[in-house]
């Protein structure tokens, strides 16, 4: 074998290496985006301190709007033009039977925190601005203690 074949064999041999290495990048990326939540217990266990009102309800659909609309949609669907861009794909708030299941915690939790790509919010927002979402995103689901006011 020639110089030019062991330089040819040798730069085929780079080149899987890297698509290799390119492919198991792009699927340890997947696992840990796919991976659920840990949400600590006493997060999931904290009980939200504010009641459903009128001036909370307009404040949380300002944010809602500002904030959550680009990824989760409009009325909480999950289909917002960004979010389609997005994996894993933003929550659907109308599924009541996923949504019920989530303590008030664990939503407030998830907020505060944020995760790839859902970006934290607990410097964005004040603690009642995040309680007051909670309360309106448990409307999209059906919960009357939160529902959120007809989208225009």
């Amino acid at each position: 074998m020639n110089i030019q074949q062991q330089r040819k064999k040798r730069a085929v041999k780079i080149l899987l290496g890297v698509i290799f290495a390119a492919i198991g990048a792009v699927a340890l990326t997947a696992v840990y985006q796919g991976r659920g939540w840990n949400v600590p217990e006493e997060a999931r266990q904290r009980k939200n301190p504010l009641a459903a009102s009128g001036e909370g309800r307009r404040a949380a659909a300002a944010i809602y709007r500002d904030k959550c609309a680009n990824c989760h949609g409009e009325r909480g669907r999950g289909d917002g033009a960004e979010g389609r861009m997005h994996w894993p794909a933003p929550r659907d708030f109308t599924d009541a039977a996923r949504m019920n299941v989530l303590s008030d915690g664990e939503l407030f939790y998830k907020m505060s925190r944020g995760r790839r790509p859902m970006p934290s919010f607990d410097g964005r927002l004040g603690e009642e601005q995040r309680w007051q979402l909670v309360l309106y995103i448990r409307g999209f689901a059906g919960d009357s203690r939160g529902m959120p006011a007809p989208v225009k």
